[in-house]
């Protein structure tokens, strides 16, 4: 079964996942960083591929990129690292987020292929066009067990949220506004509309939020719609010129988790909404 199925299978809420930026905030941190965040109870990791143009990214994850890349990240080097993290025992899921055009100079076929031998579960591509994907790239990425996750935004047509779950089978991606990553310091209500209209349509997939998440307080309150939440900006933030990984990602995990009390919003019959 693949990880991301096999999560949301067996935990039905407060499902914690962290993105990061491979390279970032030095080349070979990628591993440390898994192995706290799986050692600190994160249930899922979403590996940011550094890209120079990252259009759904704001300002901090831009700011990753960019010195990422400078660090001289690559997929090829990416690969070489989870390689040697695969090689202990861990179970958690690993999705990799990143732009169309590094994998098609990678190659699709053989980046899925490369990928899948990694024991990565899913990949987020958000300016991979959906019938494109439909027509060349699904078969590829169904013979290597990689769920492809989409994007949807509150001003996404019911007609293709009902398309898009058609055509899944890990998770949907709901972007909390429209902005870009790290905009938003709360939840709102009209984001809180956006929220209960996507649970009531009842989608046969989980459904996961993005954007907007920076701490414990924001962290429960999406609890009260979701199962879960996913924190992107505020984590790179907090480790940004670490002296001391290990300890700043316990650190910011352990804030994230503690003193968490809410109750379960009912009307979501099971959906699991992460944010970002």
């Amino acid at each position: 079964m693949n990880a991301i199925n096999k999560l949301f299978q067996d935990k039905k809420k407060d499902i914690l996942s962290v993105y990061f930026t491979a390279g970032f905030p030095t080349l070979n941190d990628t591993n440390t960083i898994i192995s706290e965040l799986e050692k600190n109870g994160v249930d899922m990791i979403e590996i940011g591929m550094p890209f120079s143009d990252p259009l759904a990214d704001g300002p901090t994850i831009q700011r990753s990129s960019e010195i990422a890349l400078e660090n001289g990240m690559t997929i090829k080097l990416l690969f070489q690292q989870l390689q040697n993290f695969r090689n202990v025992t861990s179970e958690i899921p690993l999705i990799l987020m990143g732009y169309l055009n590094p994998v098609l100079q990678y190659g699709v076929e053989k980046f899925c292929k490369d990928a899948s031998s990694l024991g990565i579960s899913g990949l987020i591509i958000p300016d991979l066009p959906m019938q494109e994907y439909l027509d060349e790239y699904k078969s590829i990425f169904e013979k290597y067990n990689l769920k492809n996750i989409f994007l949807i935004t509150p001003q996404t047509s019911e007609e293709r949220i009902r398309l898009i779950d058609e055509n899944s089978d890990g998770f949907i991606y709901m972007v909390s506004s429209a902005s870009t990553t790290g905009k938003k310091n709360k939840i709102d209500d009209e984001q809180e509309k956006y929220f209960m209209r996507i649970a009531n349509m009842k989608l046969k997939n989980p459904t996961i939020i993005g954007f907007g998440i920076h701490n414990h307080q924001t962290f429960s309150k999406a609890c009260e719609y979701a199962n879960g939440a996913i924190i992107g900006s505020a984590f790179i933030k907090a480790i940004d010129k670490s002296e001391d990984l290990k300890k700043d990602i316990g650190v910011f995990v352990n804030g994230i988790h503690s003193l968490q009390q809410h109750t379960p919003n009912p009307s979501l019959e099971g959906n699991k909404l992460i944010v970002k």
